[in-house]
């Protein structure tokens, strides 16, 4: 269920290498750039009001996820849970994104830091380790909203220094208080809030950052290999959690600027925001979805910095082992401990 572009020389599948971030065709070599195989494909139009794209989406009714590919396409299962029974159907002049982060990790050294991951956890399923476990890794485009605001920040505390003096045998105590203003205006530029239901929020906080040095106008070509979710959330609706986390920084920064003082008693604090803009991005995640004893659980790596978030299960079977063990190790000292004795 990836989204490929056929090599112009031998019409195999062209995928997005993440070290040459170039197309390249694994059966005759040949290398293009984004922006020649966007030229050669034309895969998206532009007007005045932004940019438009016509996309075939596939939802899976188990699970509600929503997959977005090209239009040349096929979905066979769905990366969260495996069904098959997915729904196809198409989007026309559906917005596209505004920007990409490429995948700087490719599916190999994924592969290889989740082996690695799960050889962390002693205690650990053998099957999570499993060549067939460790195939169902997929690399997914995560729908972003990147907000750009400008601040203001007026604050007022009561702040205390601490000075000591001896006057014979007796030492005195001083505590002075000042009234300390501040008042300071600061942008805040591209704070991210992911617009993927699928996606848990913690997880994908957990993710950043991402480095958006990086980041390059969108092209479909950016997709071939991978898969893209559609976003869940507007930016109107991601307002309101996107604005107590920067009201949270404002704030911060302000009390930074404070030092030097005993102790510091905010009286009054007053933020004012405004917004600037709202871009609508892809951030690269490798992902992987399993299930154990009922429970899922959930591998997700930054496909950028490599940056890992995820938790490891406790097989019953190799943790009973593992306590047998350790009481016949214990019995045993105890037992020649006993015999010395």
């Amino acid at each position: 269920m990836v989204i490929t572009y056929k090599c112009p020389n031998c019409g195999a599948d062209l995928v997005f290498d993440s070290e040459k971030q170039k197309l390249v065709c694994g059966h005759c070599g040949t290398e293009k750039s984004v922006e020649e195989m966007e030229r050669i494909t034309a895969s998206k139009t532009k007007d005045d009001t932004g940019q438009r794209a016509e996309f075939k989406m596939f939802h899976c009714p188990t699970c509600g996820a929503e997959i977005l590919t090209d239009e040349h396409t096929s979905a066979t299962f769905c990366s969260y849970c495996g069904s098959t029974a997915l729904i196809e159907s198409r989007l026309t002049d559906e917005l596209a994104p505004a920007y990409v982060i490429p995948f700087k990790i490719n599916r190999e050294q994924a592969k290889e830091a989740y082996l690695r991951w799960t050889k962390k956890g002693k205690l650990t399923p053998r099957e999570f380790s499993s060549q067939s476990t460790i195939e169902k890794i997929s690399g997914i485009y995560v729908p972003y909203w990147i907000y750009d605001y400008n601040t203001h920040v007026k604050l007022r505390a009561d702040c205390t220094r601490i000075r000591t003096e001896r006057r014979g045998d007796t030492e005195y105590t001083h505590t002075d208080h000042f009234d300390v203003y501040r008042e300071v205006a600061a942008a805040f530029e591209k704070v991210p809030a992911d617009a993927s239901e699928k996606m848990a929020d913690d997880v994908m906080d957990r993710l950043e950052p991402f480095d958006y040095s990086a980041m390059k106008q969108f092209e479909m070509p950016y997709l071939s290999g991978y898969l893209a979710e559609k976003y869940n959330f507007t930016d109107e609706e991601l307002k309101n959690r996107i604005e107590k986390r920067i009201r949270q920084y404002a704030a911060s920064s302000t009390r930074e600027t404070i030092g030097g003082y005993a102790s510091v008693n905010v009286l009054q604090e007053n933020v004012n925001m405004a917004e600037k803009k709202a871009d609508y991005v892809l951030l690269p995640v490798w992902m992987l979805n399993y299930r154990y004893q009922n429970k899922n659980y959930q591998f997700a790596m930054n496909g950028q910095t490599g940056k890992i978030v995820g938790k490891l299960p406790a097989s019953r079977g190799r943790a009973a082992a593992w306590f047998a063990g350790v009481s016949a190790v214990v019995f045993l000292i105890l037992s020649v401990i006993g015999i010395l004795l």
